[in-house]
């Protein structure tokens, strides 16, 4: 019998040292080759961490919680098998891999500031609930063909008798705050919202597609309630929204709301005891370091400017309703994205980085970056994340938009890599997803340049002599001063703000 001790590595950037978040493997279990033991936290993000032996775990050497050097004894490992397994037992079902297709189980850790949900709109906001995100694309599940039922004959002098809809599924009874009548007026599937999923001619389907699986009962319970669908962990057996997640969703936003009854700690104990502690650790220890190295290093210019972007919320209705873009997540982010790209290439400085000499002299350089890597800020409990996609300026329209689903898909699974942080140029942060108007961001530290999006809304607008109502938004912009001055982020905000007031001019 032969024991491994498997110490913690260096996930990537050279970390020095990490916390075990949660332990995966408990002694006594089997693991394989790959199988994920733990969970880390460093001063970038979650990481899981794969097991290097496959054998017997005989003993967790630190405790979940406390924060180890790289290189520290974490996990031993037998390489023999426990008594009555054999070898090829499985692993922990913790360490299961899950299907390619299967809905993302992760919890989720916070809304994305990127994040831009249909129901946003509906109300104003480009960016619905606060991630950046999106679900998982709907077109990743297979979906049954399903057979139509024979049509009944008609009764002589009647007309035509409508297909049987199919019975919803069976929900089990729930201690949530759902009205009876939002229940019984769910039943009825209005007219606009029913979806058939039934193939047709070329493969297309009808233009008003969901961009969330979820039958019409599911979808009136969820706007009854103020539910945006792609913020809730689908179970469903082809990766549609049900109606106990609903409820799982819903009872876990009371179980929030009853903890704020319950805040305030009892008038009649000392201040000194009313006071929670919260380590800072991790990624929120990191970002808090460079928040302040970015504010105090970089001397930072604002600017603002309103932008009438009704053709953009036209433009995005379109691309919903385009066979091309069938169960992508479209929202008015990607047309930003898109406009800081195409303004980026024609102000190239915005793009860049200030370098200091490394040897403290009284020199520098700015390296202005060919390539863009746009980082899209996100929120979550564990500390601001900036995750970024790499060549941004090479994806077409509908891959930018492929890659910003994913990137708000990992993010709100707590599943951003390291590697997938570093290296942005230029930072986009959708503050309108919080309903705020917008804002003076600080600058990314090594970029020049970052973009806050606010919240769309109808405004009286004047337009050819006329106050009409228009969607109109505000972008804030920060720039460092020492590269990108007052003009050049002029005409920069000004190149953006043209593309959301004419995405036309994409076409160019």
């Amino acid at each position: 019998m032969t024991l491994h001790k498997f110490n913690l590595p260096d996930v990537g950037e050279g970390l020095t040292e990490a916390e075990i978040v949660s332990w995966k493997v408990k002694a006594g279990d089997t693991v394989a080759v790959n199988d994920v033991i733990c969970e880390i936290e460093t001063a970038k993000s979650l990481v899981e961490l794969p097991s290097p032996f496959a054998g017997t775990v005989t003993e967790l050497l630190v405790k979940e919680g406390v924060t180890v050097d790289v290189g520290t004894p974490i996990i031993s490992v037998s390489d023999a098998a426990p008594s009555g397994a054999t070898p090829a037992a499985p692993a922990a079902p913790a360490a299961a891999v899950e299907p390619a297709t299967a809905p993302v189980e992760a919890p989720m850790y916070g809304k994305l500031e990127a994040d831009t949900p249909d129901a946003g709109e509906s109300a104003g906001r480009p960016a619905g609930g606060p991630l950046v995100g999106s679900g998982p694309k709907a077109d990743a599940v297979k979906r049954r063909r399903r057979v139509a039922a024979p049509a009944a004959k008609p009764a002589a002098g009647t007309g035509p008798v409508a297909a049987p809809v199919p019975p919803a599924e069976p929900v089990e009874a729930h201690d949530i705050r759902i009205s009876p009548e939002s229940v019984a007026h769910a039943e009825r599937p209005a007219a606009a919202e029913s979806i058939d999923l039934r193939p047709t001619l070329g493969g297309a389907i009808s233009g008003l597609v969901s961009r969330v699986l979820a039958k019409p009962p599911v979808r009136k319970i969820a706007r009854d309630l103020g539910i945006d669908l792609s913020d809730v962990i689908p179970t469903g057996a082809r990766g549609e929204v049900t109606r106990e997640d609903l409820v799982s969703y819903q009872a876990q936003r009371d179980a929030e709301v009853d903890k704020a009854d319950s805040f305030w700690g009892k008038t009649g104990r000392p201040q000194e005891q009313r006071i929670e502690r919260i380590p800072v650790k991790g990624v929120r220890k990191a970002t808090a370091r460079a928040m302040v190295e970015s504010a105090f290093a970089a001397p930072h210019v604002s600017i603002f400017v309103d932008v009438d972007a009704s053709r953009t919320m036209e433009f995005v209705k379109r691309l919903k309703a385009s066979r091309d873009f069938e169960g992508i997540k479209v929202s008015p982010l990607l047309i930003l994205a898109k406009a800081v790209i195409w303004a980026a290439a024609r102000n190239p400085s915005v793009n860049a980085t200030w370098v200091d000499d490394p040897d403290g002299a009284d020199s520098a350089e700015i390296h202005v970056k060919h390539y863009m890597n746009l980082g899209i800020a996100a929120a979550t409990p564990r500390g601001l994340m900036v995750p970024n996609i790499k060549n941004a300026q090479d994806l077409s329209l509908k891959e930018l938009a492929l890659a910003l689903n994913d990137l708000a898909t990992t993010a709100r699974a707590g599943k951003t890599q390291p590697a997938q942080m570093q290296g942005g140029t230029l930072t986009v942060t959708n503050i309108g997803a919080l309903g705020i108007d917008t804002g003076t961001p600080i600058i990314n530290p090594g970029e020049v340049a970052i973009v806050a999006f606010g919240t769309i809304k109808q405004k009286p607008w004047v337009l050819d002599g006329e106050v009409i109502p228009r969607w109109i938004t505000t972008l804030g912009g920060s720039f460092d001063h020492r590269v990108v001055d007052g003009d050049l982020s002029a005409r920069f905000m000004a190149d953006v703000a043209s593309i959301l007031e004419e995405p036309a001019l994409l076409l160019d």
